[in-house]
């Protein structure tokens, strides 16, 4: 089973969680692209469900596919979020932002009463941080904010390489307008002392550290899919 398959394994065990009324929350990226796929074949067959999107290339492909869409704003209390990751380990902490998407996924992902993380095999790891860390910054002062995340990991022991995001050969901006500062960290051992210290500094929008919102993983591996859920 590939991995393209893995993805797709996982999206269809997540639909099953989804019921009538249900109001749900999509993520954005491959993974995700899944979701939406099984979800809207869910839907044509009879299944009565409002979807608020996270970005919108997530908005375009569900309106595509004939989903009934909404806004945080119109539908600000979700019942089930279902989402990628980038990488997560054993306490359901997550990394996400590979797509740029993080701040409205986590606004999406904390309005919800349940998040459900779909992935593939290679995205558990014991340790979180060999995928590079994104952090939105505001577009104001972007190197002074640089300056201060650098100096917070060092505080925290901490070796981190910094890079402001470029995609086609120009800065990348999220959707809310703002650019973000992947951080190769190696290894995070306490990613919740590092979201702490990166939330207090002044022109961090948002971390891709997501911790204390997810509660079910759906990784798929070779021999099919696994249920994880948070004790």
């Amino acid at each position: 089973m590939s991995a393209e398959d893995q993805k797709k394994a996982a999206a269809e065990e997540a639909v099953k969680h989804i019921n009538a009324g249900n109001k749900v929350g999509l993520g954005t990226g491959s993974t995700a692209n899944y979701f939406i796929a099984a979800l809207a074949r869910r839907a044509k067959e009879g299944l009565d469900v409002t979807c608020v999107p996270t970005s919108q290339a997530s908005r375009t492909l569900a309106e595509s596919l004939g989903l009934k869409m909404s806004s945080l704003d119109e539908t600000p209390y979700l019942d089930i979020t279902v989402d990628g990751a980038d990488e997560f380990d054993s306490k359901f902490r997550l990394i996400k932002g590979g797509g740029g998407a993080m701040h409205r996924e986590k606004l999406v992902a904390s309005s919800s009463q349940f998040v459900v993380v779909i992935a593939d095999q290679s995205k558990q790891v014991k340790t979180l941080g060999k995928f590079p860390l994104p952090v939105e910054v505001s577009r104001f002062g972007v190197k002074a904010t640089a300056w201060k995340m650098e100096r917070a990991f060092a505080y925290l022991g901490l070796s981190a390489k910094m890079a402001v995001r470029v995609r086609d050969g120009k800065p990348f901006i999220t959707e809310s307008g703002n650019p973000i500062i992947d951080c190769s960290l190696g290894s995070i051992p306490d990613p919740e002392k590092v979201e702490g210290y990166l939330n207090n500094i002044p022109g961090v929008i948002e971390t891709g550290l997501f911790i204390g919102i997810c509660g079910i993983i759906y990784v798929a591996g070779p021999k099919g899919v696994t249920e994880l859920k948070r004790a």
